[in-house]
Parts: C-alpha cells; sequence; structure tokens
C-alpha cells in the first residue's frame, strides 16, 4: 500500500506522490510568539513531529520548515503593556516554545524561518502583486489584495466570494475596495516596529509572511502545507491567493490539517476558563503521557482533553513499559511477524497512528506471553522500541519512566527514600518482623508507590 494523505483541498484521501521523487517539502505554520505555548499548539507540534518522522522512516528526505511569527499586533501589545522591547519579548517566548517542544520529544524542523528576517523578500512579493494588480495601496498608507482579482478566491475551504461575503459589515469609511480584501502591508502608527518600503515604513500582514516564508526555503510549489483547524481560513485561503498570483503556478499539493482541542467537550478558551499551556499540563502529567495522549488519536479528529483521558494515557502508556521491564534488548535479526507491515499499513492509511498503536499493543501482549524466553523477549522489545520511537513513544528506559523520573511532574518520596524502605523491609521480613514490612509496603502504597516482588527481589514503580 502507498502512503494515502487526506488533502484539505480535494476533501478526500489521495495517494501521496511528491514534486521530486524521495524527497519531500513541507511546511507548517508555527507560533505567534506572544505568550506561552498552548495545548492546541502543542496538538499541532506532535502531529506534524509524528508525519515526519514516519516519513523519514519510509526513507523520505523531508524538508521540514516551521515559521516562527515574531511581529504582529498581539506581539506589539503585549509587548508595550510589559514596558518591553518586541525582540525582548518574542526572544524569551522562542526559548520557551523550544523547551516546551523539546520536553514533548518533537524534533526540531529542518528550517525556523522568522517573518522579520524576511521582509526584503514580503517587499518584493508586495510589489509583484501591485505590478500584476492583485493588489492596491489604500488611501490610509496600508497595502491590500484585491480578493476580486483571483478567481479561485475560496477553493480551498469550498466557498465563493458571495458566501465568504455574506453577512459582512462594510464601514462607510472603510478603505477597502471590497469588504473581504485583506491587508499585505501595514503603514507603520506612532511608536510601533516598522521596516522601510516603497509605501512608506510600515510592517507586513500576517498571511503575506507565510507566502515569503515558504517561497524563500521551499520554492513557488511544493508537497505539504499544515497547520492548525483554525487556518484555513482566512490564512490558509489567502496564502493561496497571494502565491499562485504572485508566482503563477500551483502552491501547494497537499494540504494537512490538524483536529481542534476541546477541554471537557467544550472548545478550549481563555474566557471559558478552560485554557491549558503545555508548562502548566507538564507540571501534573510526564511530557510522554502527554505525547501519547496527543498521538492516540488521529491527528485530523477531534481530540477531547480532561483528567480522565489523561489518566487513560497514562495507563496505556504504563502497559507498555511494563512489557519493556527487566528486558534487554537484542539485535531483532530476522523477525517472523507481522507487526511491521500492519504496522506501515495503518500509517500508510493517512497517518492512523491509533491503528499503529494497536498493533504495538498486540507486539506487547506477546512481549509478555514470551518473557521467560530472553533472546526471543529481546528481539520484540527491540521492534516495540523501534516501531513505537517512530511516534516518538518509548524513548525511556522502562525502570526510568515507571519510577518517575526524567522529567516526571509527580511528587511523593525520592528514589533514594524508597530504596531505602526497601532494603528495610527485606531486613524486616527477614527478621519475621511482617508487620513492620507490611507497614512499610502499606504506607508506600498510600503516597502512590507500589512495590512488585519477584524471585530477583523488589522493584518499585509510581501508580498510574
Amino acid at each position: 500500500m502507498s502512503l494515502q494523505i487526506y488533502n484539505t483541498m480535494t476533501r478526500q484521501k489521495e495517494v501521496f506522490t511528491p514534486i521530486e521523487p524521495g524527497k519531500i517539502r513541507m511546511y507548517v505554520c508555527g507560533m505567534t510568539v506572544y505568550d506561552y505555548c498552548h495545548l492546541g499548539h502543542a496538538r499541532v507540534l506532535v502531529a506534524f513531529d509524528v508525519i515526519t518522522r514516519y516519513m523519514r522512516a519510509s526513507g523520505y528526505d523531508v524538508h521540514y520548515v516551521r515559521n516562527i511569527t515574531d511581529v504582529d499586533d498581539k506581539i506589539i501589545k503585549r509587548a508595550n503593556e510589559n514596558d518591553e522591547s518586541c525582540d525582548a519579548l518574542t526572544e524569551r517566548f522562542i526559548a520557551a516554545m523550544h523547551e516546551d517542544e523539546a520536553r514533548l520529544g518533537v524534533l526540531s524542523p529542518t528550517e525556523e524561518p522568522r517573518a522579520t528576517a524576511h521582509i526584503d523578500g514580503i517587499v518584493e512579493l508586495v510589489e509583484t502583486l501591485i505590478d500584476k494588480g492583485f493588489a492596491y495601496v489604500a488611501d490610509n498608507g496600508d497595502v491590500y489584495y484585491r480578493v476580486t482579482k483571483f478567481a479561485d478566491y475560496g477553493k480551498l475551504n469550498n466557498r465563493n466570494l458571495e458566501e465568504m461575503q455574506a453577512g459582512a459589515r462594510i464601514d462607510v469609511n472603510d478603505v477597502k475596495e471590497h469588504p473581504g480584501d485583506f491587508v499585505l502591508w501595514k503603514s507603520a502608527k506612532p511608536g510601533e516596529v516598522s521596516w522601510e518600503s516603497p509605501w512608506g515604513p510600515g510592517r507586513p500582514g500576517w498571511h503575506i509572511e507565510c507566502s515569503a516564508m515558504t517561497k524563500c526555503c521551499l520554492g513557488s510549489s511544493f508537497d505539504i502545507h499544515g497547520g492548525g483547524p483554525d487556518l484555513k481560513f482566512p490564512h490558509h485561503e489567502n496564502e493561496i491567493a497571494q502565491s499562485e498570483a504572485a508566482n503563477g503556478v500551483k502552491y501547494v499539493n497537499t494540504w494537512m490539517h490538524a483536529g481542534a482541542i476541546r477541554v471537557n467537550n467544550e472548545k478550549m478558551s481563555k474566557s471559558l476558563g478552560n485554557f491549558f499551556t503545555i508548562r502548566e499540563i507538564l507540571e501534573t502529567y510526564h511530557p510522554e503521557v502527554v505525547r501519547y495522549f496527543l498521538t492516540a488519536g488521529h491527528y485530523r479528529s477531534q481530540v477531547d482533553y480532561s483528567e480522565a483521558s489523561l489518566k487513560e494515557a497514562k495507563g496505556a502508556l504504563d502497559r507498555f513499559y511494563h512489557a519493556l521491564r527487566g528486558i534487554e534488548p537484542v539485535e531483532e535479526g530476522q523477525l517472523d511477524n507481522d507487526y511491521d507491515a500492519r504496522f506501515t499499513a495503518a500509517m500508510d492509511d493517512d497517518f492512523n497512528t491509533a491503528g499503529a498503536l494497536s498493533v504495538l499493543f498486540e507486539l506487547t501482549r506477546e512481549i509478555n506471553r514470551v518473557k521467560e524466553d530472553a533472546q526471543q523477549a529481546g528481539r520484540l522489545v527491540s521492534q516495540l522500541k523501534r516501531l513505537a520511537g517512530i511516534l516518538g513513544l518509548l524513548q525511556l528506559d522502562a525502570e526510568v519512566y515507571l519510577q518517575g523520573g526524567q522529567d516526571d511532574a509527580g511528587d511523593g518520596p525520592s528514589a533514594e527514600q524508597i530504596e531505602a524502605l526497601i532494603v528495610e523491609r527485606a531486613e524486616a521480613k527477614k527478621a519475621r518482623n511482617f508487620a513492620r514490612a507490611d507497614e512499610i509496603r502499606d504506607s508506600l502504597k498510600s503516597q502512590g508507590i507500589i512495590l512488585d516482588d519477584s524471585r530477583e527481589g523488589t522493584s518499585w514503580r509510581r501508580e498510574s
């Protein structure tokens, strides 16, 4: 089975064929860096990280570009509120974003261009649009895109201009020719950060940034463009209009959009008080648990965030790590099973991570079945870790994960305290002081520490 991807533009799955054989050029809209990344950002970061990992594991040379918007109205407003420069604000939140994505196991993109580093390209693109009649300078000094000039405007969202205009309110003082026209270049207001242009000092509009950065990093046409569910309109629609009008060629072959995040069946929003940043969630849950939660559902599906769903994710991840515990991986050799083929079939079906994980659970059950055969179990463990690694999971040593080490957010006694109590318990049992031994076990259990006794001794883990 060849890789099939659901294309938002055509609203169907299509066999994926890259423009250049063996190579994939992909662009994903990144963050506007005026605040900490939230769970919706994590959804997009993890989804396209898994997609990139799988395409590379399939043998593709993937050139993955994810931009940073480091100038816009929100950034300027927040910098003014904080009495700091835009540069200081954006550098701080770019660093925080990198910390968050690293903790979630998200690999760095091939390129991470910033809007402010592409001003020359943006100005050149706007000039081209004006020269071709697709843009105009308004009376207030702003430059607008003329949507009525682009015949295919609305094709990504399957809406025509009249439908998009329905209900639009037109200000009698509006400087735009048409209510759907969107800004390409904003003339500078007093005190705002600005750059020189043929139309006077100003700064780019949001949509034009991506058209300029994609052209610089990937060319006029490329394979895949992705982003969050809220970007289909107007952002991606406007990107298409700008880029195809300026360059005269098809902009993108395949459009991909991750699903939305809901919290307890309600839309996540600050006004509802159910808005969570990545770092807030990681104060309570292990990063790999959060990654598993975001990976368990199909990337296009809506994900409902709740305490119950996070606990369910932790329980599932624990099952994997329990299977790995105490087994030394060995070279896989020639495996006599079909787990690889079935995992690949699931992922080739529009990156069906839920299907891929179900295969990994079957592999886990097989590991538990043959656990007494160190060689066979070791080969299967190597296979499990390799396949799970394509999803960015099972990256830790089993003992480290189960004992809550390496970036665990949980509270409770330290590893040293637990180990000391295990020694004391062993000595109590040896002295036939079973009451004290039971007291230690029960005390640890009340603190979320589970002791597992076996012929090899006593191991411990933090409770799911």
